[in-house]
């Protein structure tokens, strides 16, 4: 007589067995998550974790801006309405004292983007140097770091600077860290872009950090860009090149 012998599971033996295993899929998971993001960040100098992983994911945060971006992402001035205050008449300190002109800028475009150390769209950084590297004859390109957005610029002048350097290659001019959102104590440029009595027709303001606007060779406001469009976007490449 042969007799047959079921195997009866523990219910609470194979719990944990399957906790284990989950446990375990989510430990390698985390480790080739971490791997990765030091890959990414190889070249990277005195990066926060946080920064690390910004960067790592910026590309998937663009992918999804891009997706579901809204038709106000871009405003232009159609009727090229002039400015009743000359964008000539205005000057900045950069963030090392030194005074900068605007008069200086007769004849070229100038982008003028609020900045941020630790956001999403930090890796605009790249992006705005190599767009300035590809036009630095016709293009200027200056950075107003702020930490109006999420508290997300939170360095002294000269730590911002030496990140931008470090990390991204940054040469065009920083101003000095300021207020960009509007109130009292908003920067004179940012009250100039963003008062349509200043600049003739645009009160947006930034939306978060990294919004555009630029300048054309006359000193006339054209566009304003949401932080959702790249640098080497189609549309900000365009305005440039028009």
């Amino acid at each position: 007589m042969v007799f047959q012998v079921k195997s009866k599971l523990i219910p609470g033996k194979n719990k944990n067995t399957k906790l284990k295993r989950t446990a375990i899929v989510l430990l390698l998971g985390l480790l080739c998550l971490f791997l990765y993001v030091e890959i990414v960040n190889i070249h990277s100098k005195n990066m926060t974790v946080r920064q690390k992983i910004l960067k790592t994911f910026y590309p998937a945060l663009m992918g999804v801006s891009k997706l579901f971006g809204k038709k106000s992402a871009m405003q232009a001035n159609t009727s090229m309405v002039k400015p009743p205050v000359s964008f000539y008449s205005l000057h900045i300190a950069d963030n090392r004292g030194s005074e900068i002109k605007f008069e200086d800028f007769k004849g070229k475009k100038v982008l003028l983007v609020n900045t941020a150390s630790e956001c999403g769209y930090t890796p605009q950084y790249h992006e705005l140097q190599e767009l300035y590297e590809q036009n630095k004859n016709k293009l200027v390109i200056l950075g107003f770091p702020a930490n109006d957005f999420g508290e997300q610029e939170k360095g002294t002048d000269h730590e911002i600077e030496s990140f931008c350097r470090a990390n991204y290659g940054v040469s065009f001019p920083l101003a000095r860290k300021s207020t960009v959102i509007k109130g009292e104590n908003q920067n004179p440029i940012f009250e100039w872009l963003t008062h349509k009595n200043e600049n003739g027709w645009n009160e947006q303001p930034p939306t978060w950090n990294f919004s555009k606007y630029l300048i054309d060779e006359q000193g006339t406001l054209i566009n304003y860009f949401d932080p959702s469009l790249s640098p080497l976007g189609d549309e900000i490449q365009a305005a440039v090149h028009r």
